[in-house]
């Protein structure tokens, strides 16, 4: 990966931890589930607003590393108006890209591939990685998720 892209993507990663977007607690949430990383202690909640079969609206609340809270932005702006199918859809290429197992996805996930980098460092993965598992529970109506223990 060139500097300039190294750069581009940091920036986009410290933009969404500085100014998380949709970080909020949702009153009227049809949906949500708890995340805890106790092994770097970064923890939150994601709340779902469905209508039909459409996240209407998402937010998250929570404490932890830039990785962690940039991933929740990300996610957040990523998934919010897409059907609960599509959003799972891209739980699953996001997992593959962040995990090393699917890094030719990538360009299909605009601005989150920016958390592609993550894939050389398996103890980030849980960090970048947290939100999505809680969005995933979530949408499943499972109440807590932890970080997933592998990065398989």
């Amino acid at each position: 990966m060139s500097a300039e892209l190294d750069d581009l993507y940091q920036s986009i990663i410290l933009d969404h931890n500085r100014r998380p977007r949709n970080f909020r607690v949702m009153d009227d949430a049809s949906a949500h589930a708890e995340g805890k990383n106790p092994l770097c202690g970064d923890q939150l909640t994601i709340w779902l607003k469905l209508e039909d079969d459409q996240i209407s609206d998402v937010s998250f609340q929570g404490s932890g590393c830039a990785i962690s809270k940039a991933s929740a932005s990300l996610m957040t702006a990523a998934i919010k108006g897409k059907s609960r199918g599509e959003a799972e859809q891209l739980f699953t290429k996001f997992h593959g890209v962040v995990t090393g197992v699917h890094p030719e996805d990538a360009e299909s996930l605009g601005s989150l591939k920016a958390l592609g980098g993550v894939s050389r460092f398996p103890l980030r993965v849980k960090c970048a990685s947290l939100a999505w598992h809680a969005m995933h529970a979530a949408l499943t109506q499972d109440d807590a998720v932890d970080a997933p223990v592998s990065t398989e």
